[in-house]
């Protein structure tokens, strides 16, 4: 499955991840080390997710982030 990231909030994006997993927010938070309260946070917007807790997401999770030069 493949997303466009601008079409979409970060929270949404934090989300979408972890649906694909098919996990809870507290299980898909034990996989990165993070609580259920904060994976809530994230999915809600209520904090902010930098970059490199993506491409953490992302290398746990075995998904692949592309950045592509528009035309």
């Amino acid at each position: 499955m493949k997303i466009n990231a601008n079409d979409y909030k970060d929270s949404e994006i934090i989300k979408i991840i972890r649906e694909w997993t098919e996990l809870t927010q507290k299980q898909f938070g034990e996989t990165i080390h993070r609580s259920r309260h904060t994976v809530q946070s994230m999915e809600l917007g209520r904090s902010g997710i930098y970059l490199q807790t993506l491409l953490d997401i992302a290398e746990i999770h075995g998904l692949t982030i592309t950045i592509e030069k528009k035309r």
